[in-house]
């Protein structure tokens, strides 16, 4: 896990964490659907003004069956992270992972942001955003297996190595609060919704005092 090159620097300052806004870190296994319920929870809140979706920069190419994404070449990305680009960066599964710096702009704002974080990242998170919630997707593990099996993006190896990981969620994120997405996806995205709204509540306190 790295942080953005900035962060030690703003923490000597007293600038971090951020007091002000809510940060929703959606974390939970590959093939839960995490992509797909903050999909849906963007265009259900569309008209919310107030609620922030994060574009992730990853080292892979975008494609129509991946999350919609901006692609850096890991030379890229690294020379980015250098320069303080990335509120949050992190690896995982081979690739770089990053959220853009501008997104403590809105939480500046007292704005709620929205984004897919991976589980590494969420002390950095804890460390940079002081009003921050957790929400966990999860699956049960025959629907998970079935997922990322149509995925086709792994072996049968890095997939089982997915799945032993599942429980261990449970354990390590005790303050998280748990969607189940087994059934569709609109009864797992409405779930997400509440939660978001919930956070634009919180956003709003923050900003007031």
């Amino acid at each position: 896990m790295m942080a953005s090159a900035l962060i030690e620097r703003e923490l000597e300052r007293g600038r971090l964490p951020l007091r002000t806004g809510c940060f929703v870190a959606v974390v939970g296994p590959s093939g839960a659907g995490k992509d797909t319920l903050i999909g849906f929870a963007k265009d259900r809140l569309a008209a919310e003004s107030d609620v922030h979706f994060v574009r992730r920069i990853i080292t892979r190419p975008s494609n129509s069956e991946a999350e919609s994404h901006d692609t850096l070449t890991l030379p890229e990305f690294e020379a980015a992270e250098k320069d303080g680009a990335f509120a949050l960066s992190w690896r995982a599964h081979g690739l770089a992972y990053g959220l853009p710096a501008t997104i403590d702009t809105h939480m500046e704002n007292g704005m709620a942001v929205v984004a897919n974080l991976s589980r590494s990242a969420l002390p950095a998170a804890r460390e940079r955003y002081g009003n921050l919630i957790v929400v966990l997707v999860t699956a049960d593990p025959h629907i998970l297996a079935e997922r990322l099996g149509r995925r086709a993006r792994e072996s049968s190896d890095e997939v089982l190595a997915r799945m032993s990981r599942v429980s261990g969620d449970r354990q390590h994120l005790a303050d998280a609060i748990e969607i189940a997405n087994n059934g569709t996806a609109e009864e797992a995205g409405l779930a997400l919704v509440e939660v978001i709204r919930k956070a634009l509540a919180r956003a709003a306190v923050s900003w007031t005092v």
